[in-house]
């Protein structure tokens, strides 16, 4: 049986929009030999520094290798302990667990779906060493709140703001709050370079000099360089070695290439205005939508910029007249409209089943997972895609 037809893209696909600016900037860099991690880069993490209000910003070869990155900027090691939620994409969590640590989850607040900061100090150990709250859906958590808890107890904190570019809380930057602010450039995110890519921010030169080491492969050379970093004349005298080069550790290759560099800085300086497109087509959905019976809308709390990487619902349905997989289905075999389901709780994944997880654990999040529901958004909607899509799913109730 062949797959329905999708209306209108009306799916969670590529969030990101290309245009002849992004094509030029793509041809400049071919022509030029399209170096990995050149100049096109180092323009991409000036200007996205200066857009979060940080010191520094290192390009990335995506949001994975962010979040892994600032761990290691943090020297996080096997027996220390992370926190994060259960609500996100496995590489948050995954990030801790590959370089050893114990993750454990904190339960989620059912409004925002963000990490509930009430649930917060209980969790914290003498071996906690850094909470991970994501920006889930484009809306920051409760970052003072979290904030205040870390500083009680000297414990990190790492911004999973994959979701959240260009979001603000009380007039700060995603990413800009913490230790490091950790972004993603996938092709579903809020401005994509070519597909994947990432971005660490931080105001802590020591944290920055750890991520821009091992991003790529803990190399040292003299003079500048846009890939590696600097060897100490003092250590190695240069005399007629200027080739020498010199490894701190054994690191990794998380560079982003120079043709996303390119990309991204004519991306960065669209963001606002596709933001603005998202947060528009969000309150079109939202005012379609408010007065069907059974369905929970996103709120947005005081204070938050939230950009809408997503638009969640959820679904009550005693008073909806559907099951939340029921709607699915409906959705995309009757009406050709793709939605999605963002997340599955991590401990529900084999992954942490085998580090001991079980379901019950984690009430808030379990009950709102059972309900949860995300609709496609992204800037290139049209009011006539916009109009369907909230057709669509006022025509599901069954009242």
């Amino acid at each position: 049986m062949s797959a329905p037809k999708i209306k209108f893209d009306l799916q969670i696909k590529y969030g990101s929009e290309y245009g002849p600016d992004e094509e030029r900037a793509v041809l400049e860099v071919l022509r030029q030999g399209a170096p990995t991690s050149g100049e096109a880069c180092i323009q991409f993490e000036k200007e996205f520094s200066a857009y979060c209000g940080t010191t520094h910003a290192r390009a990335v070869s995506n949001g994975t290798a962010a979040l892994f990155l600032s761990l290691v900027g943090l020297g996080i090691k096997p027996g220390d302990r992370i926190l994060t939620t259960p609500m996100t994409w496995i590489a948050t969590a995954a990030a801790g667990v590959t370089l050893g640590a114990e993750v454990d989850f904190v339960d989620i607040d059912p409004e925002t779906c963000n990490l509930d900061p009430r649930q917060l100090e209980a969790k914290i150990t003498p071996n906690t060493k850094a909470i991970l709250p994501v920006h889930l859906y484009g809306q920051c958590c409760d970052m003072d709140a979290i904030l205040a808890i870390a500083q009680r107890h000297g414990v990190a904190v790492v911004e999973d703001a994959c979701h959240a570019v260009g979001a603000e809380y009380k007039g700060r930057k995603a990413g800009s709050m913490s230790a490091t602010g950790c972004f993603s450039f996938h092709e579903q995110k809020n401005i994509s370079t070519l597909g994947e890519g990432g971005m660490v921010v931080t105001n802590d030169p020591a944290i920055f000099e750890r991520v821009a080491l091992y991003r790529s492969h803990c190399t040292r050379v003299y003079g500048s360089s846009t890939k590696y970093c600097t060897l100490d004349e003092t250590r190695f005298p240069m005399g007629q070695r200027f080739w020498w080069q010199d490894f701190d550790d054994c690191g990794y290759n998380f560079r982003m290439t120079d043709i996303q560099g390119a990309v991204g800085v004519v991306q960065l300086r669209k963001l606002d205005a596709l933001n603005q497109r998202r947060i528009d087509n969000a309150a079109y959905i939202s005012a379609g939508l408010r007065d069907v019976p059974g369905l929970t809308l996103p709120i947005v709390r005081p204070g938050n910029k939230h950009v809408f990487h997503l638009y969640p619902i959820q679904i009550d349905a005693a008073k909806f007249g559907r099951t939340k997989d029921d709607f699915i289905h409906a959705m995309y075999h009757e009406r050709g409209v793709k939605v999605g389901t963002h997340y599955t709780p991590l401990h529900y994944a084999t992954a942490f089943q085998r580090r001991g997880f079980r379901k019950g654990q984690l009430p808030v999040t379990e009950a709102v997972a059972e309900r949860l529901v995300t609709l496609p958004i992204n800037p290139r909607q049209t009011r006539e895609a916009l109009d369907y899509l909230v057709e669509s799913v006022r025509g599901m109730h069954r009242g």
